[in-house]
């Protein structure tokens, strides 16, 4: 009989993550089998095995083990590094997400014309930190400006040090009657009266316009 040779790799917790086996053949019965890992590279699983172990502090009952059994082993790590992020980033106020730490001067302190400036300059600053600020076209820039010092920034949230998408601000802060009256597509409008009945406000024109920047593939 031929020898069968086994190579496995088991992660942290006990999870096979690498089975091949090999056992030499005839060359007219040679076959190939698929396995779930067919295609993947050593290092991706090392480093599955590798987040999983530095995870495991974290996991308690609350937090339920996900197999992806139908994706690739690189879409498991994308996930599970996203979890390792989250717990191991602290929970600063947003202006200490800055260096230096993002410092505005207070409103009241600025002319009209200078505000605008400022406003605009942190503006680029938030996208620059992939923070977006939404529905800001019913705010005048002092009222927007205001918002920003006085309700942004010193709000605690998890600074995450590899953040993938955006982090969106609704500058509306969740009122229904200005996002229906400003905001809202003609399909929003309906179906939000359809879960709630009554009134919808009527549409109207923002009374400002500022070109926010957006990422390449929103514009």
């Amino acid at each position: 009989m031929n020898p069968v040779r086994l190579l496995v790799l088991v992660s942290a917790w006990g999870d096979v993550l690498l089975l091949v086996s090999f056992q030499p053949q005839p060359l007219q019965r040679k076959t190939m089998t698929r396995t779930p890992f067919a295609g993947v590279g050593v290092d991706d699983l090392i480093h599955n095995a590798e987040l999983r172990t530095e995870l495991e502090p974290y996991v308690d009952e609350s937090i339920f083990r996900v197999h992806f059994r139908h994706r690739s082993i690189r879409i498991e790590n994308d996930f599970l590094a996203g979890m390792l992020d989250w717990e191991v980033s602290p929970v600063e106020p947003i202006a200490q997400w800055f260096e230096p730490e993002l410092q505005i001067a207070p409103p009241e302190t600025l002319g009209d014309d200078d505000l605008s400036v400022a406003l605009d300059n942190v503006i680029q600053r938030f996208f620059d930190k992939k923070i977006i600020l939404d529905f800001t076209n019913h705010l005048s820039d002092r009222e927007l400006y205001t918002l920003i010092y006085r309700d942004i920034l010193p709000l605690r949230e998890k600074n995450l040090q590899h953040r993938n998408g955006y982090m969106h601000w609704d500058c509306s802060c969740g009122d229904d009657d200005l996002w229906l009256r400003y905001y809202a597509s003609d399909c929003e409008r309906e179906e939000y009266e359809d879960c709630n009945g009554g009134g919808l406000p009527p549409r109207e024109i923002p009374p400002y316009y500022r070109d926010m920047p957006l990422p390449s593939l929103l514009r």
